[in-house]
């Protein structure tokens, strides 16, 4: 039984009170956009004098111009496919450039543990 009663006696600590008290959160999303205003429309963005709006996960132009030129997005797909197969070459060509670095950094440790070793060896016989 302690002398001087039980020091640590930690209080209980009170219920939390809600994070928010806006009822905003318990609304669907309809009436949300009406109370706060969230109506914002399809996104648009003007890009080299075309426009373009976000319709269902793609950029579709409002004018109907810029899908018009036929020849002009073949040759940018050709374009594309061209700089991913030259993408590709180089990725190859630095993993073989890092292949020979590693290579050659292993030798080069060896020798110099070879090295090391015969200097140690001819300093006992002298």
């Amino acid at each position: 039984m302690p002398l001087f009663g039980n020091s640590f006696s930690p209080k209980k600590t009170p219920p939390r009170k809600w994070a928010s008290l806006s009822n905003l959160h318990l609304l669907d999303k309809s009436t949300r956009e009406v109370e706060l205003g969230l109506e914002y429309g399809t996104p648009t963005m003007n890009l080299a004098g075309q426009s373009l709006k976000f319709e269902n996960g793609q950029w579709v132009s409002e004018s109907g111009s810029f899908l018009g030129d036929r020849r002009e997005l073949q040759r940018l797909r050709k374009r594309n496919q061209q700089l991913e197969e030259e993408n590709n070459l180089l990725r190859l060509k630095v993993d073989i450039l890092l292949d020979m670095l590693s290579e050659t950094t292993a030798e080069s440790h060896l020798l110099e543990k070879e090295l090391e070793e015969m200097k140690q060896h001819s300093r006992r016989k002298k």
